[in-house]
Formats: structure tokens, C-alpha cells, sequence
């Protein structure tokens, strides 16, 4: 076996680069999606990658006091929000950590705790599920809307670098105020199922959902499945539709189902290293084959519900014109939305950090337009939507695939 990198994951090519990627963390405050102009959040005491876990620990430990003390003052919903941004923090905190070590599992687990303190004091019901899948264990969390009568449910799948205890803020629950549940999937490899070592493999992803999928429609709350996968989870909800004939409808913004290669090689570092711990790749060979395996090529004809796509223009792991391949590859009902000028994250406003909300929201609305039968107004089309302009929905969208046009 070759020798350990010194996180416990395998040495990679890419580890040659750590210095320039230290440098590009400390200057920017970001570990990925450096084109956005303004700083990310990382603590200014950050200096390199490997300080990431401590200082942002300490941050997400402030944030659980706070959280404790609000609730010690009756100021329930206020500490709501301090247990939640805890949590989330504490994901952010156990990520760059490429092993399942001490620190790993006391940052982990303290998400896990805030996170159980925001199901509590949540204005609605939020079970935490333990779904059985080949021998081994997956978890998600299940945010269900008031009433007694059966609601459609949006299979929320997160990014590589995502947990189900970041989506949604029970205070701003997209899926409940439009009168839909919400679960919210750690699969293999992702969050909670990584602490327990269910590794992520080439078709497992998919597979694990649809073991989710079958608990939640064996429940009388939930009468339908739409799927909505977000950056690195759009490729995995495409696979998710592409296998299971029981998904209603698939939203993919930020879409990443294309040749790996772009992930791997040019962009970020923490890719490649993220994903051999993902992984478990004992070489990087063994990873390399692995993750060439990982595109929607083979899939996109199998989908057999209505699928939106959303990506930027200028996504450096989506190269526009493979994306378009992948869109004219699907035999269903059908749209993409080209944000103009942007990268990976997107908004109408221009992308940037923020730009999640406004994606989360127009996906949602579209995947309970699709629910409720509506028909597509533009099937097959490409919308192209410019900076500051009107919104993908409106009549004065634009109907092309390059600028140019």
C-alpha cells in the first residue's frame, strides 16, 4: 500500500500543490470557488488548510454557548438559530479533517448535538431516520409539514461537502412553507454516514436512496418523491432518477455531472483529497478509476421524469458545451437554465455565496410545479439568464445557448 499523507488518507499528485493552495486559503478566506470577489468565511486566523478544523470548532463552541444561553433566557426561537448555525459550523469544522480521528468524531458528533437541540425547539416536526442498506447504515433527517393529509416529499441531496444538518433553516424551510415535506440525506460517504465508514463507491450513492426512498413512501404522511440535488448532489440525484422510476421530478442546479477530470485536476485541491477519503482509496490509481466512473453519460437517457438543470456559464468543473451534451441526452420533459458570466454557485443577482437561497427557492417551486401537473412552458429550451435580469420564468427570457446568439 503506498505511504499515508499525513491527514490518514493516501498520497496524491496534487499534495505537491499544498503550499500554493495554503496561500490561496489564507489570502481568500476559501478552500474552493475562488472567483467570487469578496473574501469567504474562514477566520482571518486561518493560514492554511490544516487550521481550519481548530478555529472554526472554536467558532461553532461560541455559537452552542450562545445557543444555550438564549435558551436559558426563554428565548427559544433565538437559540433555534444559534444551534443551527452551531451546527452547520461544526460540519464546516469536521470537512477538511481526511480521517476519522478523535477531532474528527468530537466535531461530528457536537453537530449532531445542536442539530438534535434545533429538532427540539423546531416549530415542526423533524425525525432523525437510521435507514438499513447493505449491511451497513445511512441517516437523513425528515422535516415534515403539519397537517394529516399526504404531502409530496423533496429528496434533498447535498454536495461533496455538504451534511443534512445545513439544509434547511427550520425558520426558512423552502419545501414546508410550500406545503411540501423535506428529507434531507446523508448517503455514502456524505456526513454522518462517513463517521459510521460507509464509504462512497461508484453506484452505491444511488442505491442507498432508494433503500430511503422505500422507507418514506412506506409512510402515510408522504405521498410522492421529487428529487433535488445541489453542486456535487446534482450529479448523485441524477443517478438517483436514472434508477428509481419512482422519483416524480429532478431539479439539478449547480449541476456537476460532467468528466471528472475538471474537479480532479483543475480545480481546487481539496477535491482530490476530499474524495480519497470519501472514498477510501487505498491508491491514487485506485481513485482515479473510480472517480471516472462518476458522470451522468450513461444516465441521463434512463431519467423518466421532468428534469431542470442549472449551471454557470463559466463553471470551471462544468465546461458549458459537455453540459449541453448531458441536456440533449434526456428524452423527457426538459429545461436548463444558463446563469451568464457565472461560476459554480448561482443567483439571479449575479452568484456569489449567497446565491444558494435564490437557486433553492426557484428549484423548489419548480420541482411542486411539476408535482401539481403543470406543464412545462418550455420544454426542450435553454434559457440564458443575464446578470441582474429577469427571471428564468418570465416571457422575456431569453431562448439561447451562447451569448452570441
Amino acid at each position: 500500500m503506498p505511504p499515508l499523507h499525513r491527514s490518514g488518507r493516501v498520497r496524491l499528485s496534487r499534495d505537491g500543490q499544498q503550499w500554493d493552495f495554503d496561500r490561496a486559503v489564507k489570502d481568500t478566506g476559501r478552500v474552493m470557488h475562488f472567483q467570487p470577489d469578496a473574501r469567504g468565511r474562514l477566520p482571518r486566523a486561518v493560514r492554511s488548510h490544516q487550521m481550519i478544523s481548530k478555529h472554526l470548532g472554536r467558532q461553532a463552541q461560541r455559537l452552542e454557548r450562545l445557543a444555550d444561553e438564549e435558551l436559558a433566557a426563554g428565548h427559544r426561537e433565538t437559540a433555534l438559530d444559534y444551534y443551527f448555525d452551531a451546527a452547520s459550523t461544526f460540519i464546516q469544522a469536521q470537512h477538511p479533517i481526511f480521517a476519522l480521528n478523535d477531532e474528527k468524531h468530537l466535531l461530528h458528533s457536537s453537530a449532531l448535538r445542536c442539530f438534535a437541540a434545533v429538532a427540539e425547539l423546531a416549530p415542526y416536526a423533524i425525525e432523525h431516520l437510521d435507514i438499513e442498506w447493505e449491511g451497513s447504515l445511512v441517516a437523513g433527517n425528515l422535516h415534515l409539514c403539519p397537517g394529516d393529509e399526504p404531502r409530496p416529499c423533496i429528496f434533498y441531496v447535498p454536495g461533496c461537502d455538504v451534511a443534512k444538518e445545513m439544509y434547511p433553516h427550520p425558520h426558512s424551510n423552502d419545501a414546508l412553507i410550500r406545503g411540501l415535506h423535506l428529507f434531507a440525506f446523508d448517503g455514502p460517504g456524505q456526513g454522518e454516514s462517513n463517521l459510521r465508514d460507509v464509504p462512497l463507491t461508484a453506484d452505491g450513492y444511488e442505491r442507498a436512496a432508494s433503500a430511503a426512498i422505500t422507507e418514506l413512501l412506506a409512510r402515510p404522511e408522504i405521498s410522492e418523491v421529487a428529487v433535488y440535488g445541489q453542486s456535487f448532489g446534482s450529479y448523485w440525484a441524477t443517478r438517483i432518477a436514472a434508477t428509481d422510476s419512482r422519483v416524480r421530478a429532478l431539479a439539478a442546479p449547480w449541476f456537476s455531472g460532467c468528466d471528472r477530470y475538471y474537479l480532479m485536476t483543475e480545480e481546487s485541491p481539496r477535491f482530490k483529497q476530499l474524495f480519497a477519503h470519501l472514498t477510501r482509496a487505498e491508491s491514487e490509481e485506485q481513485l482515479d478509476e473510480l472517480v471516472g466512473l462518476m458522470t451522468n453519460h450513461q444516465d441521463m437517457a434512463r431519467i423518466a421524469c421532468p428534469t431542470l438543470l442549472m449551471v454557470g456559464e463559466y463553471d470551471p468543473r462544468s465546461p458549458l458545451e459537455e453540459v449541453y451534451e448531458l441536456f440533449d441526452e434526456l428524452r423527457v420533459p426538459r429545461e436548463m437554465w444558463v446563469f451568464a458570466d457565472q461560476p459554480h454557485m448561482l443567483a439571479l443577482g449575479g452568484g456569489g455565496d449567497l446565491g444558494s437561497t435564490e437557486t433553492q427557492r426557484l428549484g423548489i417551486d419548480w420541482l411542486r410545479d411539476r408535482l401539481e401537473g403543470r406543464p412545462l412552458a418550455n420544454d426542450g429550451e435553454v434559457i440564458y439568464v443575464e446578470p441582474a435580469g429577469v427571471s428564468p420564468n418570465a416571457d422575456a427570457a431569453a431562448h439561447k445557448r451562447h451569448w452570441y446568439e
